[in-house]
């Protein structure tokens, strides 16, 4: 039965309604100026409830997943992302089976992410419950189930399978720099864009899209807006809302990239060839630089560039929420949980020069 509660300022509107089981449950609809708006409102919510169709409170938890997913991830995520998802579709289908979504609970789920967490590693296990936990959002907002059975469920991971990277110490990256740099040549520009990486700690996709317009030699500035899609050689939105940012680097870096003007080409990193270093590209020109300059680390790659800029900055007592800026991620605890390793190391060393520095007391 809608009923309405006086408020400060006018009044609240409820909307009563049955569950599956036939228990009953209240649902807010907002504040009215007026009774009769908050009353009217609260019945038009009570209609819309009992009018959700019955078939998706039959709805195994795989098909409302597979249904999200082509809703509202398939045309807006990358390719990666897709891929992802799918995955963890692939997963769900041989653990759940035939399970409905309605009769799930958090000791069942938990249950999930203990059998799944078991081989995978904490990163894994995280991508997999976010994606679920935003899925089981809309199922809530679909009036199929009422609570969020992902809440306060703990994570549970195989620390055997974390991947720790290996990263540069500050001689070796000096090495690799004066290694890079020695050889520099325009019509190759794959050692420009590891030059770049070391600078500014920028993804791969980010800086195979740079243009021109995007380098203010002026300011000296990067302004990151949009990546580079290396299979259809095209533009792609940039990875998050986040990641569209604008980094200060130096005026070395600066210096070495305007060599590449004499390329005449649009975008900075295109060859003469008019194609822009791929993956494969960049990881076999680095590992020659590497191995030339005898630098030996295992499962080292492009990416890891990124890792190093930050373990240097860090090193350099660089503020960690000034790090997170830089490198586009849109929540510092997202910079704390990916590089925890390093922030742990460097907060190991401050411990012991804060002890020293009482002791001086």
């Amino acid at each position: 039965m809608s009923y309405a509660r006086k408020a400060k300022n006018g009044y609240y509107g409820y909307a009563s309604y049955q569950d599956n089981n036939g228990k009953w449950h209240q649902k807010a609809v907002g504040h009215f100026k007026l009774k009769r708006e908050a009353l009217k409102a609260a019945a038009d919510k009570e209609k819309e409830l009992g009018a959700v169709n019955v078939e998706l409170h039959s709805i195994t938890f795989s098909d409302y997943y597979h249904c999200w997913y082509k809703l509202y991830k398939e045309n807006s995520v990358s390719e990666i992302s897709k891929s992802r998802y799918l995955n963890f579709y692939k997963v769900i289908c041989s653990y759940f089976k035939d399970t409905k979504l309605a009769d799930l609970k958090r000791s069942k789920y938990q249950e999930f992410i203990n059998w799944y967490g078991a081989n995978h590693a904490f990163s894994s296990v995280s991508k997999l419950n976010g994606a679920i936990k935003n899925c089981v959002s809309y199922a809530i907002d679909d009036d199929i189930i009422t609570k969020d059975f992902t809440h306060n469920v703990k994570l549970v991971s195989n620390k055997e399978r974390e991947y720790k990277v290996e990263y540069l110490t500050n001689d070796e990256l000096t090495t690799l720099k004066t290694a890079v740099v020695k050889k520099l040549n325009r019509y190759n520009t794959s050692r420009y864009m590891i030059l770049t990486a070391i600078y500014t700690g920028m993804r791969k996709s980010e800086i195979q899209a740079l243009t021109w317009k995007d380098i203010d030699f002026l300011h000296s500035t990067i302004t990151v807006n949009k990546s580079w899609d290396e299979k259809k050689k095209a533009f792609k939105p940039t990875k998050t809302e986040s990641s569209n940012r604008t980094i200060k680097v130096n005026r070395e870096l600066l210096k070495r990239l305007a060599d590449l003007k004499a390329n005449q080409s649009v975008m900075v990193f295109q060859n003469v060839l008019g194609t822009i270093p791929t993956s494969n590209a960049l990881n076999k020109c680095l590992r020659s630089i590497m191995k030339a300059a005898d630098i030996e680390k295992q499962g080292f790659h492009f990416h890891s560039l990124r890792h190093v800029h930050v373990a240097y900055l860090l090193g350099q007592g660089v503020d960690i929420y000034a790090i997170s800026k830089r490198l586009g991620h849109s929540d510092i605890t997202i910079t704390l949980r990916t590089y925890s390793y390093l922030v742990d190391e460097y907060k190991a060393k401050n411990d012991t020069l804060i002890i020293d520095k009482l002791a001086e007391i």
